[in-house]
């Protein structure tokens, strides 16, 4: 698929102010710094539309776009060391809130550094993701600083860390476009799916309970 125009729809700071999008929705997360702005704007073909940021933790709100055959909804960032307790539980109950409405999210984009191996906290949002029977990829951001031969040496540690196929794992590259026409490609695949009836599991789900984000 291509993307002919994407643009900002609007920022949502509470659940109230969540919007129930009028197409599929695909959801960005993963930890504060990874890269979630740099691979919105490589799949918007902008670099501008999401605000990009070398300080961790600015996204601090649930950002809409729409662009054009599906909505994309980037969340805040977790993980972030430097901000007081009271904040990162507001981030928490923020990402909570939007995940439980789950039939409004199409899929998933979990977004991982493929320098260093997953984080607890990316850990945890896997299961949670896994638990709650909702759909997601794991994005590997900033490839470009690593060598090929490194790239996928990578890819497999992450694959095994998350216990996923190494088709699972989309190593990316904001600053090279590396990855991009994969990605496109597997949203066309995600776009193309028929919405699981009422009731109706996805495949992913995983015996145990995960605890909160």
């Amino acid at each position: 698929m291509q993307v002919k125009e994407a643009k900002f729809i609007t920022s949502a700071a509470t659940e109230a102010q969540f919007l129930h999008p009028e197409k599929p929705m695909i959801a960005v997360c993963g930890k504060s710094n990874v890269g979630k702005s740099t691979f919105i704007n490589l799949l918007a073909g902008r670099k501008k539309l999401a605000k990009t940021s070398s300080e961790p933790g600015r996204t601090r709100l649930v950002n809409y776009f729409d662009f054009g055959q599906f909505w994309l909804a980037d969340l805040p960032g977790y993980g972030y060391a430097a901000v007081s307790r009271a904040e990162k539980e507001k981030w928490a109950k923020t990402l909570d809130a939007f995940f439980r409405r789950k039939e409004d999210i199409a899929h998933v984009f979990a977004l991982a550094d493929i320098r260093h191996k997953p984080t607890a906290d990316d850990k945890q949002m896997q299961a949670y993701l896994n638990y709650h029977i909702i759909p997601f990829t794991v994005i590997a951001t900033k490839a470009d600083k690593l060598s090929r031969m490194k790239v996928k040496e990578n890819v497999r540690m992450l694959a095994a860390e998350f216990a996923l196929g190494t088709g699972n794992i989309y190593p990316v590259s904001g600053e090279t476009g590396e990855g991009k026409d994969a990605i496109l490609s597997l949203i066309g695949d995600i776009l193309s799916r028929p919405a699981p009836s009422e009731g109706e599991e996805e495949e992913g789900e995983t015996d145990g309970e995960a605890g909160a984000i």
